[in-house]
């Protein structure tokens, strides 16, 4: 049963666990916020979606934006893993790369459109926000950078700098493919990006003490 489901088939009142209703609430609300956008959502509305009071709600988010960055904190922490899990997955640096590539196909295409809380916030404006969406793309470049410096010779601000364009292509072309409307297979945009991303990356020399792929 998938988590729209099971908000649908709670019925109101049905006592949880605390965790399991934190679960349940920040389901209804991603839901909520995905389909209104931050500004149109309510409280009320979130409440009604998880089948419980506003009271019940307001006992585990104090507010919106509370509940807002709540959400955000758990799927920019989600993607965050992803590419590093996408990294450590292979020594093979083209294998990576496409690794890497897929993660952020995998993350746009996730049922309930939670990547449109981190990368189309319409409350980017909101600090508390802005400082998520930011760091969760350093945090992923990072990562990626890591693995650059260790196997060329470039210094680590121009393997941060590579890195933060590598993961910025995977991000927006992801998230192309899937506003378009899919009409390119999956396999066939996922190849296409990790090709581009692999010919750029690839023509920079390999350290001489760098493990070999």
């Amino acid at each position: 049963m998938t988590a729209i489901e099971q908000t649908e088939a709670r019925p109101r009142g049905t006592r949880l666990p605390r965790r399991a209703r934190r679960n349940q609430l920040l389901g209804a609300a991603q839901e909520v916020f995905v389909a209104q956008g931050y500004h149109a959502a309510a409280m009320d509305d979130i409440a009604d979606r998880a089948g419980v009071s506003k009271p019940v709600l307001y006992q585990h988010f104090p507010g919106k934006l509370e509940l807002y960055l709540a959400l955000l904190d758990q799927h920019c922490e989600a993607l965050v893993q992803s590419v590093r899990q996408a990294l450590e997955s292979t020594t093979d640096n083209k294998q990576r790369v496409a690794a890497t590539m897929d993660a952020y196909f995998d993350y746009v295409e996730q049922e309930g459109g939670a990547f449109r809380l981190v990368f189309e916030s319409d409350l980017t404006n909101e600090p508390a926000v802005r400082e998520r969406v930011d760091k969760v793309s350093l945090d992923c470049a990072e990562a990626v950078s890591e693995v650059i410096a260790e196997d060329t010779a470039l210094p680590a601000d121009q393997a941060m700098l590579l890195a933060v364009s590598l993961c910025g292509m995977a991000q927006v072309t992801a998230r192309y493919w899937l506003s378009s409307g899919q009409r390119v297979p999956r396999d066939v945009a996922k190849g296409l990006t990790a090709m581009l991303s692999w010919r750029g990356i690839a023509g920079f020399p390999m350290h001489p003490d760098a493990p070999a792929s």
